[in-house]
């Protein structure tokens, strides 16, 4: 991102008047902070388009002896799962990269903004994925999810036996081991089931052997909705987890950034054995 000429002039001055490397770190800060303000802006203006679901193609039945299955080879379908208050707008520019790259079937899945229970809600993103299996005549998917919905998705594959229908998980800015940010927001039943140490957050912790999902966690270093920051990454032994480190992206614009887009493909065109996906963990600077 280039740095608008109206703010040029101050940089001199915070450089004096801070050390370099909180300078620098207050620069990367004031630019994903006006990104936020600019994306939140232009994501208001389209919410009202995602309110409903999608139209459905009308599924096709199968042909004999499963010749309506995909040939092997065949891209699965992407299947893309929103956050807290949120629809499938938010993805309106991550569809159209994976669309240009060769996804041709991409689909949102809007859960209901009173849906009270990650539960419930994996428990409707099972039957949303097992129809467009039926559908598309694909044995698997690949999901990526934002904030809440990579949480739902990650309940989904670990605890619902969806690791046989979802081939690659990628979650944004997810919350995996609870996130303990705006404490006031305990009110709200699903708030309290993203807090560290929920009932819930325990369930992903306990075992998962045999767990056939590749994990991609893209995490950033500006994320303020995620406290500590690193619980927006993977950690646990029994899953192939990948964590992607995104520097000077916020929250909302995890979905939009294009070097975040980019990563996404690459992760979804990736077939990585489960020992490489191990090895490359640690995590990689995509913005």
């Amino acid at each position: 991102m280039k740095v608008t000429r109206a703010l040029q002039p101050f940089f001199p001055l915070c450089q004096r008047l801070l050390p370099i490397r909180l300078a620098g770190l207050s620069v990367a800060l004031l630019k994903a902070t006006a990104l936020e303000f600019a994306i939140l802006a232009g994501h208001l203006l389209l919410y009202p388009s995602g309110i409903t679901q999608e139209r459905r193609a009308p599924a096709s039945l199968p042909a004999p002896d499963g010749a309506a299955q995909l040939p092997t080879g065949t891209r699965p379908p992407v299947v893309l799962l929103h956050g807290f208050i949120d629809n499938r707008s938010v993805f309106v520019l991550l569809r159209r990269s994976l669309v240009q790259s060769g996804r041709q079937q991409v689909e949102s899945l809007n859960y209901s903004p009173l849906t009270c229970d990650i539960r419930s809600a994996a428990e409707l993103l099972g039957r949303h994925i097992k129809e467009i299996c039926e559908r598309t005549g694909s044995d698997r998917v690949d999901v990526v999810g934002h904030s809440l919905g990579g949480l739902i998705a990650r309940y989904y594959v670990q605890r619902l036996g969806g690791d046989s229908r979802v081939r690659t998980l990628v979650t944004l800015g997810t919350p995996h081991s609870g996130t303990s940010v705006v404490p006031l927001a305990n009110a709200h039943p699903i708030v309290r089931q993203m807090r560290p140490g929920s009932e819930l957050i325990e369930e992903l912790k306990r075992p998962a052997p045999g767990c056939r999902t590749h994990f991609i966690s893209f995490w950033s270093d500006l994320d303020h909705l995620m406290s500590p920051l690193e619980t927006a990454c993977i950690d646990h032994p029994d899953l192939m987890a990948q964590n992607v480190q995104v520097s000077g992206v916020g929250h909302l614009a995890l979905p939009v950034h294009p070097a975040v887009a980019t990563g996404i493909r690459q992760a979804l065109d990736a077939d990585l054995p489960g020992d490489e996906a191990a090895a490359r963990s640690g995590g990689l600077t995509v913005a």
